[in-house]
């Protein structure tokens, strides 16, 4: 399992180098405005996803080992063919309200009020689309336990992303949100074509299960997911709306490239996280799935503090210069970022573990907890301190959350705050294994 960890840890560290390029040329050559509309457009992306996992999300990491393949695959198909004619459908709908009625809205509520930024409604939905099919691909091979080559899937797409954005910026002269718009539409493209190479044998397998049973099961397990995926979406969502609202789509920029950079150490848990949850759903054994979870917890905790005490220790010159002087507020909302990116780390591995054990509620539970604790701080703290503020609340927020998910944890499995002490022979065993693959 370690080997499969470094592997991911690889990857993800190689898709933060690529970010780190991409946020430079964006904000050198697009502009803070720029980069907060195209930080925006990816966020409803996210957003409008999570219709479509309901089904065809990370469930199916969970079900892959259970169901037919042909099955899962023509439900995941058809079920985002729906999702995005829905969207669809509601954006036409709403096209047709009169403008005094949304320019009340647009008053009452702020100039963020707007969900999809003007002119980016179409090609919001065929990210939508194209994501999906390039999810499946991802999903299910975590769930055959193919890690290497999900691994490799996602490397072609990010860095096809931040090739093709240098493109379209110095080729063809973009000099605006498109070039960034643009180059995710291209690298989920390409990525799910590569895709497919990858799931054909799998599609040519024998069986097939009721598709009305296997609906019934992947919507229950997977309106749980959706739903603690929505919740932890708007609390991000929320603080973008109102610094948006209060100071427009520039601070909003700024803030997003802040978040972009201290979260990078996040790819640890995302990493650890990742394999765990691919390894505990093929399980049966909750007690050994637990043991695993506590190492992995403090393995991704410690690593985690200690990239983010490097991130934050670089000087506002040294973050002014690399991102141009707009950019400047960067590292004291990273600052107060921080916090909240050791506890992601930690919810991160909780999160992975309920549903890896078919309990996943919990984690919709934790999220609840967070907005109840996000709404009021962020109208509490980001007036008076601004984009610091919001970083604060996003840190108390993740501390909530994860407070409940260790209560609960701690409860299932009979479990001491004590076990979560690192200790030598922890370090002495990360050690052993480390070097043992190494001289493999």
């Amino acid at each position: 399992m370690i080997k499969k960890i470094f592997g991911t840890f690889g990857t993800q560290a190689l898709n933060a180098i690529c970010n780190f390029v991409t946020l430079w040329f964006g904000t050198h050559y697009l502009g803070a405005e720029a980069w907060g509309i195209g930080g925006i457009v990816l966020l409803d992306v996210s957003i409008m996803l999570i219709g479509v996992e309901f089904l065809a999300g990370s469930g199916l990491i969970y079900f892959t080992p259970r169901k037919s393949y042909r099955t899962l695959f023509k439900i995941s198909y058809i079920w985002s063919v729906l999702i995005v004619a829905f969207y669809a459908l509601l954006i036409y709908i709403f096209s047709f309200i009169p403008d005094n009625i949304s320019h009340y809205f647009t008053k009452f509520l702020g100039k963020g009020a707007e969900f999809i930024p003007e002119g980016y409604q179409v090609i919001v939905l065929l990210l939508v689309f194209i994501y999906s099919l390039h999810n499946f691909n991802l999903t299910t091979l975590l769930g055959k336990e193919r890690i290497g080559a999900k691994n490799k899937l996602f490397i072609i797409q990010f860095m096809t992303q931040m090739c093709s954005m240098l493109f379209y910026i110095f080729v063809l002269d973009i000099r605006n949100a498109d070039a960034f718009v643009f180059s995710l539409l291209t690298g989920y493209t390409i990525g799910y074509l590569c895709g497919l190479t990858q799931i054909w044998p799998y599609l040519k397998e024998k069986g097939n299960d009721s598709m009305r049973e296997t609906i019934r099961e992947m919507f229950k397990f997977g309106t749980i997911i959706q739903l603690s995926t929505l919740v932890s979406t708007l609390n991000r969502r929320l603080s973008l709306f109102i610094i948006k609202g209060f100071w427009g789509d520039a601070k909003v920029g700024v803030y997003n490239a802040a978040t972009q950079v201290s979260e990078a150490p996040k790819m640890i848990g995302q990493s650890i996280a990742m394999v765990q949850f691919s390894k505990i759903s093929n399980l049966t054994d909750n007690e050994l799935a637990a043991k695993i979870t506590t190492q992995l917890l403090k393995t991704a905790v410690v690593l985690t503090t200690i990239c983010l005490f490097i991130v934050c220790i670089i000087p506002t010159s040294v973050y002014s210069w690399l991102f141009t002087a707009n950019f400047a507020e960067m590292r004291v909302v990273m600052i107060a970022l921080s916090p909240g990116v050791v506890f992601m780390a930690a919810n991160l591995v909780f999160c992975h573990y309920f549903s890896g054990v078919n309990n996943p509620k919990h984690n919709l539970y934790g999220a609840l907890v967070g907005l109840a604790v996000t709404i009021p701080s962020l109208y509490l703290l980001i007036p008076p301190f601004g984009m610091v503020g919001a970083g604060i609340s996003a840190s108390i927020t993740h501390f909530a959350t994860i407070l409940y998910q260790w209560i609960v944890f701690k409860k299932i499995n009979k479990i001491s705050a004590k076990e979560l002490l690192v200790t030598k022979e922890n370090v002495k065993m990360l050690f052993a294994e480390v070097k043992s693959l190494i001289i493999k």
